[in-house]
C-alpha cells in the first residue's frame, strides 16, 4: 500500500489512494493528490477524474458518503488506456516531453531519439503539447475495456510510487542546483573584496553589485529553509 501523507486526514489518504494515479491534471488540478485534497476539503466535486470513469466516481463518492454523480464531460471522457508512441524519424530530441511526463516514462537524451516505457507510461497525455514536431501519439492498448476495467490498483500504486520518486528527486536537484548559485555568489562576492574602487563612481558600482548578491543570496537561503 502507498504510505499515508504526513498531516493529512484519514480519508484523504482513502481518496488519493482510490484515484488512478495517471497524474494526467484533466481533473483541474497539478496532481492526483492535488485533487485528493480538493475533494476532502469539499473545493472539488468527485466526478471529475476521465481515467477512474464511472467505477472511480462510485469509488469517490463512497468515501465521501455522497451520490455518484455522471462523469464532468467538462474534464474529458472515459476511454480505453492509451500509451504515447514517439515517431522515431521525426523525434529531434529536444527532451521537452521526458521533462513533462510525470512518471518517467519517456528516456532519452538531449538530440538523441526518446523511447516510451509502455509498461511505465499512464497514458496522461501531457507529451504531447510541449513536443515541437508534433512526433508523439496516443495509442489506445485495452481494446474496449475503459476506466478501472483498462488499469489495475496494482499499476495504479506503481505510477504513484513513480510520481512520487520523481517530485522527490526534482525537489532535490533544485535544493542542489540552488546550493550551487548560492556557493557562486559568494565565491562573487569573494571576488568583489579584492576588487579596488579609484573613483566614487567605481565604489557605487561594486556596492551595487554587492547589493545585488546579497539579495540573491537571501532567496536562496530562504528557499532552501
Amino acid at each position: 500500500m502507498p504510505k499515508s501523507i504526513d498531516g493529512h486526514s484519514d480519508r484523504f489518504d482513502r481518496l488519493y489512494a482510490a484515484l488512478p494515479q495517471t497524474q494526467c491534471t484533466k481533473c483541474g488540478y497539478p496532481d492526483c493528490q492535488g485533487y485528493a485534497m480538493a475533494m476532502d476539503t469539499g473545493e472539488a466535486l468527485h466526478n471529475q477524474c476521465p481515467p477512474g470513469g464511472a467505477e472511480g466516481v462510485l469509488r469517490l463518492g463512497k468515501i465521501l458518503n455522497q451520490t455518484p454523480l455522471p462523469l464532468n464531460p467538462s474534464n474529458g471522457e472515459e476511454r480505453p488506456r492509451a500509451v504515447a508512441l514517439i515517431e522515431s524519424k521525426a523525434c529531434i530530441g529536444c527532451t521537452l516531453c521526458i521533462q513533462a511526463c510525470p512518471v518517467d516514462a519517456i528516456v532519452g537524451a538531449s538530440k538523441q531519439m526518446h523511447v516510451v516505457l509502455k509498461d511505465w507510461c499512464t497514458g496522461c497525455d501531457l507529451c504531447i503539447p510541449p513536443c515541437p514536431v508534433d512526433c508523439i501519439t496516443m495509442v489506445p492498448v485495452t481494446g474496449s475495456l475503459t476506466g478501472w476495467a483498462a488499469w489495475s490498483q496494482i499499476e495504479a500504486d506503481l505510477a504513484r510510487h513513480r510520481y512520487e520518486t520523481r517530485q522527490t528527486r526534482l525537489e532535490r536537484e533544485e535544493q542542489d542546483n540552488i546550493r550551487r548559485l548560492a556557493q557562486k555568489a559568494k565565491n562573487k562576492v569573494k571576488a568583489l573584496d579584492l576588487e579596488s574602487a579609484d573613483t566614487e563612481a567605481e565604489r557605487l558600482a561594486i556596492e551595487r553589485k554587492r547589493a545585488i548578491i546579497a539579495a540573491a543570496m537571501a532567496r536562496a537561503q530562504e528557499k532552501l529553509k
